[in-house]
């Protein structure tokens, strides 16, 4: 087996289903990593090699995984400080500069939570059902230390649930069930994942434009009220048909207004606020431009979102509805659900199938 191999994937469900085995969705960069003596390649989701980013990780793979193996797994961070899963720490190890990526592997560590085994030796597992896989994946890194770890997993619907209103406390991203006969298929939707979702009154305090022209919305900047009232930036919505984006350009222009006494104005960076950034460029995308128009924070979407990371959505939200009903100044933190606090220590340490 050789790499590029595409990770097997799941398709979202409302609940969760019966009869599976069930575990944590880790919330970081899905890897599949093969190892062949001192040969290490660390795959994406996307097939593309991350082997230089993760210099850390390459050692802990010789030092624990057998001669020769291919494991399908998570590429994780935690922030020590709280106990969580730190998506924003994990995207920063993405870096041109090798004197910068080796800086932050010694910074900002990451781990490897691995939860499927594609071949160990010269046995390729594919065509095994998933019960005998992962019974081989827990036997061949039994003596595995940090920062490689082997996702805790139960058959105990029970369980299933406890685990799925506890972990997210620790930064997780819901549940993954798979049933025990599935053999592995690369690409395919084969697998559930069950995630969180919540709803939240926002205020809408600017627009991008669309990529394809300057009078469509590409998408929504979103604001909620700090407990001293000031308007800190949540996230964007951005999944409208394109006759939409062209009217709700026209209906936000009578709210354009300029920056300077705008909740979002510059001087706030100085000040630590946080505030969409204005002219820089994406790291993902070099020719992506962030500017946006700033917007009078008059008006109130309902949005559809599955969690929080820190003070900001960890996804785009989506669209629900407007709210003519509700004053900016309603729309505040206080209205979020906060999950129970759960350390991430505690979940790798967790029950095991």
């Amino acid at each position: 087996m050789m790499p590029p191999v595409a990770p097997m994937l799941a398709k979202p469900v409302a609940d969760i289903p019966p009869d599976r085995l069930y575990e944590p969705k880790w919330d970081g960069f899905r890897s599949i990593i093969f190892r062949d003596g001192d040969d290490v390649e660390i795959g994406s989701r996307n097939e593309k090699p991350m082997t230089r980013y993760f210099p850390e990780l390459v050692e802990a793979v010789r030092a624990n995984f057998p001669q020769r193996a291919v494991v399908d797994g998570e590429i994780v961070i935690a922030d020590t400080a709280r106990n969580t899963l730190d998506f924003e720490a994990l995207q920063q190890r993405i870096h041109p500069a090798a004197s910068r990526v080796t800086l932050l592997s010694e910074q900002t560590p990451a781990s490897f939570v691995a939860f499927d085994l594609l071949a160990v030796g010269d046995d390729d597992l594919m065509e095994r059902p998933l019960r005998e896989r992962r019974d081989r994946l827990v036997e061949v890194l039994a003596g595995a230390e940090p920062p490689v770890y082997v996702t805790p997993a139960t058959t105990d619907l029970e369980t299933a649930r406890q685990w799925f209103e506890r972990f997210e406390g620790a930064g997780l991203d819901g549940l993954i069930a798979k049933p025990l006969d599935l053999t592995y298929q690369p690409d395919k939707r084969v697998m559930q994942k069950i995630k969180h979702e919540r709803t939240a009154d926002c205020v809408v305090a600017g627009y991008r434009v669309h990529k394809t022209g300057d009078d469509l919305i590409g998408s929504l900047l979103l604001g909620l009220h700090d407990e001293r009232g000031v308007l800190a930036s949540v996230g964007v919505i951005g999944a409208f048909p394109m006759a939409v984006r062209r009217e709700l350009f026209q209906e936000l222009q009578p709210l354009v207004t300029q920056f300077e006494g705008h909740p979002w104005n510059w001087a706030a960076h100085s000040q630590g606020e946080r505030t969409p950034r204005r002219n820089e460029g994406s790291r993902w995308n070099n020719g992506k431009d962030l500017s946006f128009t700033p917007l009078r924070p008059e008006r109130v979407v309902e949005v559809r979102y599955d969690y929080m990371e820190g003070v900001r959505f960890r996804h785009t939200a989506q669209f629900v509805r407007w709210r003519p009903d509700r004053t900016p100044e309603s729309c505040t933190y206080a209205q979020l659900e906060r999950p129970v606090d759960f350390h991430i220590a505690d979940v790798l340490s967790s029950q095991k199938a």
